[in-house]
């Protein structure tokens, strides 16, 4: 798990000077084991590491006999077949990542396709000067790249093309709507101008500066027809899940788990207790001022039933206030999704003990988790787009209406629809183009790589996904209840889960710690000149202070923006509370 970037430059244009001190400066946090970097004429490459795997010899970039070089953030967990396939004696290191050197070396771009795991990375072959930037196909790992007078520039994340001057702050006003409605963002385009995600799946070929190809790999499988229905599902989920878990839980340092007391972490606490040799150290939000439903109960008795060390996080609005703008900050491409706020103060805990942990991730859209998938399956005229309106249309706060927010959407609807398959497969897909990798995954990669700690997904695999999505719908979605398949697995495996109880959802109190302070946070968020210009401040004051829930959502989300915006575009450190940072004069 590293932070990388570099610059592919045009010919006869070279690195600014200072370019690589001001990249690792910036990408720090994702890599406080270390730094390395390779320059050469036309290229530059950097990363620093969180060392997971290989922690003597597995320091980046990684050189082959060739000279290709190469800087990769992720695990691959596939490593050991991988080394199997090429032979040993082609690496050098016990790094996971080395086997994407001797892949490309055999089969070029192609080379990629064989990769299992989380990973971003960065390839320069110095030959045809041509450098090779690949994501995973769930976007599991960020990549950003902009084009710049230099040439291409990437990193892990947005600030830091532009801490390194490479870019300018500049709001893009198509991603920011989208934020606002649907508190992420879709597709390639960031909030940021000029500055684009390499898609999940997408291969980029770079030479002389310029991108020259872009190759991509499908995260999800074709949908059979008909539907599949195993001899035995449990049997061959238990399979899929199992090994999923074991890969996942490959690590050379401590490593824990996030336990809600959902279905899908308490699915994998089952497994890491049973795959595991030392007992699970599990890590659980509580809201003890209530407000919200509280699962640090459920998670306790999950917890206790297969000997797991449980660790109880309190969560309460004093965090609430005085985190949240060290919050936003580490989320430069933004979500505004108020799980930041336990996710965060997780990850804050856990670094004191682990430097991985497994999540829960991605069990809602592999296996047909959510209200709207229920919503989907109906049929006409009874099922309904997926947010088909947005979080502030008619609340009266914005100056302007519009609905081009929703097109980046209906681009993933359409593109599902061609795909084929049930009205739930389609929602599935969707949601893994679009929500999964651009809030979830995003979410989670931001608050934990800001405490310098990693998150793995044992539900956002490769080989899950294809079991998963092919199944029936009736395996996934039965008697009113989502995910019957995980729940009936659940209830064998870790029957002190209550697996069939009705699905409680996770809130977090954030409309009720908002509303205690409505006025006064009112009238801060009215008057920050970014949220002036889309909304008027009377109306924003009177959001903030009414009871409603669409309205303390609304609220969340203003608030969110504005912080993000003074700390992104502004280039206001996030210091003092919520208060302090929103009053400080920009």
């Amino acid at each position: 798990m590293c932070g990388i970037a570099g610059l592919a430059c045009l010919p006869g244009r070279e690195p600014p000077e200072g370019l690589a001190a001001r990249l690792i400066k910036a990408l720090a946090h994702r890599g406080p084991d270390g730094s390395g970097l390779h320059e050469a004429p036309g290229v530059l490459l950097v990363q620093t590491r969180l060392a997971i795997v290989d922690l003597v010899s597995g320091d980046q970039p990684l050189i082959d006999d060739a000279g290709r070089v190469l800087v990769a953030n992720g695990e691959i967990y596939n490593d050991p077949l991988l080394r199997q396939m090429l032979g040993e004696t082609r690496f050098r290191t016990h790094s996971d990542c080395e086997p994407i050197l001797p892949l490309y070396a055999d089969h070029g771009v192609d080379g990629a396709g064989a990769l299992r795991g989380m990973v971003a990375f960065a390839l320069w072959d110095p030959g045809p000067r041509r450098l090779v930037l690949h994501r995973d196909p769930f976007g599991i790992k960020p990549l950003y790249i902009a084009e710049t007078p230099w040439g291409v520039a990437f990193a892990s994340e947005p600030q830091a093309l532009i801490a390194a001057r490479l870019v300018d702050a500049v709001e893009n006003p198509g991603p920011r709507d989208q934020l606002l409605q649907l508190q992420f963002t879709c597709g390639t385009e960031t909030a940021f101008a000029g500055i684009h995600r390499v898609a999940p799946g997408e291969l980029l070929v770079i030479e002389d500066g310029r991108i020259v190809a872009r190759h991509h790999r499908e995260a999800l499988p074709p949908t059979p027809t008909p539907l599949v229905t195993p001899k035995d599902p449990l049997a061959e989920l238990d399979r899929v899940l199992a090994d999923s878990v074991a890969v996942h839980q490959r690590a050379d340092v401590p490593y824990g788990l996030f336990l809600s007391g959902g279905i899908d972490s308490c699915a994998v606490l089952a497994l890491m207790a049973r795959l595991g040799d030392r007992p699970v150290l599990a890590f659980t939000a509580s809201f003890p001022e209530g407000g919200a439903p509280d699962e640090a109960e459920p998670a306790r008795d999950a917890a206790r039933a297969v000997g797991a060390r449980h660790v109880v996080v309190p969560v309460r609005e004093r965090d609430f206030l005085d985190h949240l703008p060290a919050m936003v900050a580490a989320l430069d491409d933004p979500v505004a999704d108020y799980a930041i706020v336990p996710t965060w103060l997780l990850a804050r805990a856990a670094r004191t003990e682990v430097k991985v942990v497994l999540c829960g991730e991605g069990g809602d859209e592999m296996l047909g988790g959510y209200g709207r998938y229920r919503h989907a399956r109906r049929p006409w005229p009874f099922g309904r787009p997926l947010r088909r309106t947005g979080l502030l249309e008619g609340l009266g706060v914005l100056r302007a209406q519009s609905r081009a927010w929703r097109q980046g959407i209906a681009g993933a609807e359409a593109r599902a629809r061609a795909l084929g398959g049930s009205r739930l497969i389609q929602a599935q897909r969707v949601d893994c183009a679009d929500w999964l990798p651009h809030d979830l995954l995003n979410k989670l990669d931001r608050c934990l790589m800001a405490h310098g700690v990693e998150g793995r997904v044992p539900f956002v695999d490769p080989e899950v996904a294809a079991f998963c999505l092919p199944l029936a719908d009736d395996l996934k979605i039965r008697g009113g209840r989502g995910k019957w398949l995980l729940r009936a697995w659940l209830d064998r495996h870790l029957p002190a889960t209550n697996a069939f109880a009705p699905k409680q959802g996770f809130t977090v109190p954030v409309g009720q710690w908002i509303h205690a302070h409505g006025p006064r946070l009112g009238a801060l968020v009215a008057a920050v000149p970014a949220v002036q210009a889309l909304a008027e401040p009377q109306a924003v004051r009177a959001l903030f202070e009414s009871p409603r829930k669409d309205a303390a959502l609304g609220a969340w989300v203003l608030l969110s923006y504005a912080l993000w915006h003074r700390r992104h575009v502004g280039g206001l450190a996030p210091e003092g509370d919520v208060f302090h940072c929103l009053a400080t004069p920009g």
